[in-house]
Parts: C-alpha cells; sequence; structure tokens
C-alpha cells in the first residue's frame, strides 16, 4: 500500500502543469485524500468533463460551471445527492440562471461518488479533505433542500 501511494504522488508530481487542477492535486498533502481525489479525477473526467469540461468551467450558457461556483460550494450534500440522482429545473449559478436537467448516474456507487466529491472539493483552492462513501451514503438518504 505504501508503495502504491509513493508511486502514485510521484506520478502526480511529475504529470504535466497544463491544466490548475493539476497544479493543485500536486499539492494535496494528505496521502489518503490524493488517492481518492486522483480516482474521483478520472471518474469525473469520463462520467461528468463531457458537460462541465475537465477544467469545471461549464459549457457557456447552457451548462453550469462547477470551479469557482457559488452552487457548488454552498453544499457538499446536495452536490452528492445530484451526482447520484440528477437535477432538472432552473437554477442559478454565480447569478446565471441555468435550466438544463443533469441526468442522473445510479450506476455510480458511493464510492465512487465519493471519490469524485474529494477529487471536486479539493482542488480550486479547496481544501475539504476526505469525503467517505459512508458521508456519501449518509447524504443520500436525506434529500437536501435546493
Amino acid at each position: 500500500m505504501k508503495k502504491y501511494l509513493v508511486i502514485l504522488l510521484f506520478a502526480v508530481a511529475c504529470s504535466p502543469k497544463g491544466s490548475n487542477d493539476e497544479n493543485t492535486l500536486s499539492q494535496i498533502e494528505d496521502p489518503e485524500v490524493m488517492k481518492y481525489a486522483v480516482e474521483g479525477k478520472t471518474i469525473y473526467e469520463n462520467h461528468c468533463g463531457n458537460c462541465h469540461q475537465n477544467d469545471g468551467l461549464g459549457l457557456g450558457k447552457l451548462i453550469p460551471p462547477i470551479k469557482d461556483s457559488d452552487y457548488f460550494q454552498e453544499s457538499v450534500h446536495r452536490t452528492v445527492w445530484i451526482i447520484k440522482h440528477g437535477q432538472e429545473g432552473e437554477i442559478t449559478v454565480n447569478g446565471q440562471i441555468y435550466n438544463q436537467p443533469m441526468p442522473a448516474s445510479p450506476q455510480l456507487t458511493p464510492l465512487e461518488i465519493s471519490q469524485i466529491s474529494t477529487y471536486l472539493y479539493n482542488i480550486w483552492g479547496m481544501k475539504a479533505g476526505k469525503i467517505t462513501s459512508n458521508d456519501v451514503e449518509k447524504y443520500l438518504q436525506k434529500k437536501p433542500e435546493f
């Protein structure tokens, strides 16, 4: 396990610094948070990056940004719920109104959602630490306020 974490930390530290999230990932000090974030980055890029973009900036006035988003930063609980169950209806993000449905991802496990959440809440200047699958399971038991 230690060997895996050392290799993982080395790979992230030596990766190209072309995007802001890569630079931020390399600054995560806690090996357990790093492990979750690295896995979460891959899952995010495969399941969320098409719409929200890998850099988190969204698609203009069609898909809201995640990076520097007041709506996103406001509630981990709500984010976890939306990842699993999707969202429909009008929302306001950074003063801009969006009204495109976000599809649910029922196939994602609590572990995968915890990894995505850990990644997103520990890049772009945020340092939320590890969001565990137990946290995710707790969040999914009760629908948050929207």
